[in-house]
């Protein structure tokens, strides 16, 4: 995130393992939380690439900041309007499943239409860096459609409703979370929204890593997810 490089693989050398003890809790215990025990993991990785994004621009190497850049990107228009519903997928039971696929599939379509221009229009996506933070400016396609606040409004939506909605009181709670982080984001870090967003939100994660690790063994631990 902000900060520094050393902040970032510093996140990431807690989370990635944490994300792993975590994902083997839930294949010993319950592995309908397989998934959501992996968002550690993932959020690890996001925050590796951000300390390869710092690096590379104090080499002023700005192919590779351009590089690291989209892979972070990635995390955030794809990886994460898509892994959130798809997580919360394998816990649920019943019709409610379908709502859950219908918010994987527009947060798929929102992420696509987010992240694949930035391949076919060069400079729609710079990386500024400031003292203590990394700014991703980008033109997004939705920008000539809706005002840039109806497609954060909605992205919000996707990466913490699903999580809301849950039957699971631990994982409403860790969806609380997320939208703390996202309104702090918003009020106090505006400058760099996305880059501190995912670093709070990396954070939270190890929630899940504590939620996962607390659960005691169920009789569908041995089934399949």
């Amino acid at each position: 995130m902000c900060l520094s490089a050393e902040a970032s693989f510093t996140a990431a050398a807690i989370l990635m393992p944490a994300g792993v003890l975590s994902t083997y809790r839930a294949w010993q215990t319950d592995r309908r939380y397989l998934a959501i025990a992996a968002l550690p993991f993932l959020f690890g990785l996001q925050q590796a690439t951000e300390g390869l994004v710092w690096t590379a621009g104090q080499w002023g190497d700005q192919d590779l900041v351009t590089r690291y850049s989209l892979a972070y990107m990635f995390f955030t228009w794809l990886a994460w309007p898509v892994g959130a519903p798809v997580s919360t997928y394998f816990i649920e039971h019943g019709r409610r499943r379908s709502l859950y696929l219908f918010f994987a599939i527009a947060g798929g379509m929102l992420g696509a239409l987010q992240y694949v221009p930035y391949f076919a229009h060069e400079g729609w996506l710079t990386t500024t860096f400031l003292e203590r933070a990394v700014r991703y400016q980008d033109v997004n396609l939705l920008d000539f459609v809706v005002t840039r606040e109806t497609t954060y409004g909605i992205y919000a939506a996707l990466v913490t409703v699903p999580f809301l909605l849950s039957r699971d009181r631990a994982v409403k709670v860790f969806g609380l979370l997320v939208l703390g982080v996202l309104v702090v984001t918003y009020t106090f870090f505006a400058y760099a929204y996305i880059s501190v967003f995912c670093f709070g939100g990396a954070l939270m994660s190890l929630y899940l890593v504590a939620m996962t690790l607390r659960k005691p063994r169920t009789g569908s631990a041995m089934g399949t997810v």
